[in-house]
């Protein structure tokens, strides 16, 4: 048999290691419990006007309901496949809470929407 070399993790890039420490800054400003609430609050509000804008654009263009269905569906269920990775990891929680909070808002965003069309 052939001895394989050991394998060795790959040497992370600069642009992994910039994103691993903004990540990292971010959490360190929103340790307190002020800018955590504003931080969360400015994302929920931000993806409910994406919600409302992309039901006001599709319902503007009709032939554009369901490709704008399929683009928020799949937004919304990549978002629900993020947090098992993020639940098992234990520490901060703030990436999990941002994504929440992008859901929900998108989600509230478009059924407005929806009901105004009623």
């Amino acid at each position: 048999m052939i001895a394989r070399p050991p394998e060795r993790p790959y040497q992370q890039t600069r642009f992994q290691e910039r994103v691993a420490q903004a990540r990292a800054g971010l959490e360190r400003w929103a340790a307190n419990p002020w800018r955590r609430i504003s931080l969360l609050l400015i994302v929920l509000l931000v993806s409910f006007s994406i919600g409302g804008v992309v039901g006001s654009i599709t319902g503007a263009f009709s032939q554009l309901d369901p490709l704008g269905a399929l683009i928020c569906v799949v937004a919304i269920e990549l978002a629900i496949r993020a947090r098992g990775p993020l639940i098992r990891r234990r520490g901060d929680d703030l990436v999990l809470q941002l994504i929440d909070m992008a859901r929900i808002g998108l989600l509230y965003g478009l059924m407005l929407d929806g009901f105004k069309l009623l």
